[in-house]
């Protein structure tokens, strides 16, 4: 059986990307993190962990990543039995999917909300991209789960439409580029709604493109369009004070809306997921 000590650190090096960062968030000496991993690691008859290649971040192998999964689940549990035990109160453990961009805006403010009028019920929340999203809440891992996809593409609990655009760098003028040249595109990666949306639209124009820059967070995306190192499909609502909006006299019409969904499994919501999922329903906005 796997120690949820050795577990807890082998989730906080993942998440830190590091032995030594881990140290200081668990207030322990990096030799006593090692010293668990390596205790993990032989529990587990195989490495979890592997230093990058530039030699600055600690990744997990495949083995890590198989386990990573379990590891959070087996720490929720443990966190809501103590929680179930310590407090005169049932204590409902609720977990939430939410789109990294939409997370920034709106999170905290929104479930606040719900936290106070709901005390029994507490959300654990998971930020990232709706493709990761939609694979957690299939491995269980998660019960609701808001996603970016195409519009009506699935069954929902709620969906909201959400405005796209063509965007590029505030100076950056492409009234008169050459439509012969590939498109510079700033790229989510493979998955994302809006990098599919950029290629396709490129594609069915018979225009050329190719990959400037790519990043798995929205604020890089952001920065790299702000920098002029090519343009991309952003919602509106995600369009900073440094970029342009591109139109028809940018040779780039806009795109179709894409949609917001909450989402769950075909197993149904526990009572406190159903709680939520109505709040959701009643406060989320697209701007």
């Amino acid at each position: 059986m796997f120690d949820l000590e050795l577990l807890r650190s082998f989730v906080c090096v993942v998440d830190a990307g590091g032995f030594t960062r881990a140290a200081e968030r668990v207030h322990r000496t990096q030799s006593t993190i090692s010293q668990q991993i390596r205790k993990l690691e032989e529990s587990a008859g195989q490495p979890l962990l592997v230093r990058t290649r530039s030699g600055n971040q600690i990744v997990p192998t495949e083995a890590g990543e198989r386990l990573l999964g379990y590891a959070r689940q087996l720490l929720a549990i443990s966190a809501e039995a103590h929680d179930v035990l310590c407090n005169p109160e049932t204590v409902s453990l609720v977990r939430l999917g939410i789109p990294e961009d939409f997370a920034a805006r709106q999170l905290t403010e929104m479930l606040s909300g719900f936290a106070r009028s709901h005390p029994g019920i507490r959300l654990d929340t998971v930020s990232g991209m709706s493709v990761d999203l939609r694979l957690h809440l299939d491995a269980g891992e998660l019960d609701l789960a808001l996603i970016k996809r195409e519009p009506g593409s699935g069954p929902s609990l709620a969906c909201w439409p959400e405005e796209v655009a063509w965007v590029a760098g505030l100076n950056e003028d492409r009234s008169g580029a050459d439509e012969t040249s590939p498109v510079p595109l700033v790229l989510f990666p493979q998955g994302c709604i809006y990098r599919n949306r950029a290629i396709h639209a490129l594609e069915a124009a018979g225009r050329r493109w190719r990959v400037a820059y790519g990043s798995h967070s929205l604020a890089g995306v952001q920065a790299a369009v702000s920098s002029g190192l090519g343009i991309t499909i952003l919602p509106k609502n995600a369009v900073l004070s440094d970029h342009r909006v591109l139109g028809d006299d940018d040779g780039f019409s806009t795109p179709p809306t894409a949609e917001l969904a909450l989402i769950t499994t075909a197993a149904g919501l526990s009572p406190a997921a159903a709680q939520l999922a109505a709040y959701l329903e009643q406060s989320v906005q697209i701007d």
